[in-house]
């Protein structure tokens, strides 16, 4: 058994991996050691295993066996509690710059117990932001090129178009694709327990995306939520209508965040609470209020992120209808991602051209791209569903 088993339809990252692992050794014992750096970017579209593939390589390298997957030091990875390995991602809708210079003083120590100090970097292509005069990236591009001794930094993105050039240059390269239906039902039958035919169809509409299908399976709000993104577009018959739909995207997304963060919050807040004391008096006081205050501001942020990316995965499936449209419209010998909705799809493309899927493609496209900045969800997705409604009037 091997770490990089985990690895769904990547047998070439993960034996560049298992090299770059045999040569750590090398590097440890004062030898050459090529396949191995210190800075890694590991790129492939959403769902594909970066995080999977980033965490996998963690353990390798802490892994006395090189990724037994059955050590202490392999399950500390997995369970988040290893010392010397740091998993990161943007709290709110990018990182900080105060929280990328918090994990940069982090990575100027040795390691505590292991043989590296591991930094995963989840979302680096959030590292930027229009909005910010002083870039988080620009405060991490100095600690990746001069790294502490035996400092291992591993960045996660979509692409390499969506990491600055100054931090892609500085980076060795993994690239990972989206696994087939196939690997992901696979998986999901022979890891999960999941029933065959929900596994298939999970893998279908995740378009490979190995976490959206596990969630799929699991959570039946999920596929509630999926239907309901399904039988919208026949909805848009009226402008109240559009209105309404949006109202119920942004109630659904807030529901969705509750739901996410409700028990996490809780138990911070409870964790400050405990390390204060209950009923502390005097200075505790005033550090226990510094410390919930700041904890509430994390959370918001958390929250706002997590109320975007349920908006986003909507917008994602909405995509995913248009798509199978113009797939009708085209006569396209392909299949359907959507399959169990095809009276529907076919009904939606007998009522349209080719043209006009084409422009409703766009404008979800296009309001991805707003909702990604400050812009306000209600009124971005009424005049979305506006367009969609008549996208010939609006042109």
């Amino acid at each position: 058994m091997s770490v990089f088993d985990a690895l769904v339809g990547q047998p070439m990252a993960a034996h560049e991996l298992a090299v770059a692992v045999w040569d750590a050794e090398l590097v440890l014992d004062g030898q050459a050691g090529p396949a191995m750096t210190h800075a890694w970017l590991f790129v492939g579209p959403p769902g594909s295993g970066r995080s999977v593939a980033a965490r996998a390589f963690a353990q390798a390298l802490q892994c006395k066996n090189g990724g037994c997957g059955t050590c202490q030091d392999c399950l500390d990875v997995v369970n988040h509690t290893h010392p010397d390995v740091v998993i990161t991602e943007p709290i709110g809708v990018h990182y900080g710059v105060e929280d990328v210079r918090e994990i940069v003083a982090q990575a100027s120590g040795a390691p505590l117990r292991g043989r590296w100090r591991v930094f995963i970097l989840e979302d680096a292509d959030r590292l930027e932001s229009q909005q910010m005069d002083w870039k988080p990236a620009n405060v991490l591009l100095k600690a990746i090129e001069e790294p502490a001794p035996h400092t291992v930094w591993i960045l996660c993105a979509p692409s390499l178009q969506d990491v600055i050039p100054t931090i892609k240059s500085r980076c060795r390269v993994v690239s990972l694709r989206t696994p087939t239906v196939q690997e992901v039902t696979d998986v999901l039958i022979e890891k999960y327990d999941a029933d065959p035919t929900l596994a298939a169809t999970a893998a279908r509409l995740s378009q490979g995306h190995i976490g959206q299908a596990r969630r799929y399976i699991r959570d039946e709000d999920m596929r509630a939520r999926h239907l309901a993104v399904m039988n919208l577009p026949s909805s848009l018959v009226t402008l109240d209508a559009c209105i309404s739909a949006a109202a119920n995207f942004v109630e659904g997304a807030e529901e969705h965040m509750k739901g996410a963060t409700k028990g996490r919050d809780s138990a911070e807040r409870e964790d400050v609470r405990q390390v204060y004391g209950v009923g502390a008096r005097g200075i505790e006081v005033r550090g226990a209020s510094k410390a919930l205050s700041d904890l509430e501001k994390t959370q918001k942020k958390r929250a706002r992120r997590v109320r975007s990316d349920a908006v986003d995965l909507a917008l994602l499936d909405l995509l995913a209808f248009y798509r199978d449209v113009l797939m009708v419209q085209w006569g396209a010998d392909v299949g359907l991602i959507n399959s169990e909705f095809e009276d529907q799809l076919r009904e939606a493309a007998a009522s349209s051209t080719p043209e006009v899927t084409m422009r409703r493609l766009e404008e979800v496209l296009r309001t991805r791209e707003v909702l990604s900045g400050n812009a306000v969800p209600k009124m971005v997705l009424e005049a979305l569903f506006a367009t969609l409604k008549d996208p010939v009037a609006v042109r």
